[in-house]
């Protein structure tokens, strides 16, 4: 059974950071393509980045350049760093693992989900 869980949101204040970790059971994470998404209230689930099976990153060009993703096979965890966040960053932040080798910005592309973890940012 595949399992996805995300910890480290919070509030934040604008302009801070926060680093978010996905730890993955059942999957070995080296073998899988995982992307990083975000949903805030009432708008569409976002990509923010994946990272391929050999570890490759690919990021949203709305990212430019605040967030980093890291990817950790022994603890089986990804990781996604929010560095000069803004309050338009508040949303539900949640990782995503496929098999297939390429990654990808789109979540119909995903078949497992982790349950979210919340980033609040205020000004």
């Amino acid at each position: 059974q595949v399992r996805l869980v995300e910890s480290g949101g919070g509030s934040i204040q604008s302009g801070g950071s926060v680093r978010l970790s996905c730890e993955v059971s059942g999957y070995t994470i080296s073998e899988a393509s995982m992307g990083w998404f975000r949903q805030a209230a009432g708008k569409e689930r976002e990509g923010l980045v994946f990272v391929n099976r050999v570890g490759s990153l690919s990021y949203a060009n709305f990212v430019k350049g605040r967030f980093t993703a890291s990817r950790d096979n022994a603890k089986s965890t990804l990781y996604l760093a929010l560095n000069d966040l803004k309050p338009e960053d508040t949303a539900m932040y949640y990782c995503a693992l496929r098999a297939q080798w390429l990654g990808s910005l789109s979540a119909s592309d995903y078949p497992y989900w982790g349950q979210g973890t919340q980033v609040t940012v205020s000004s």
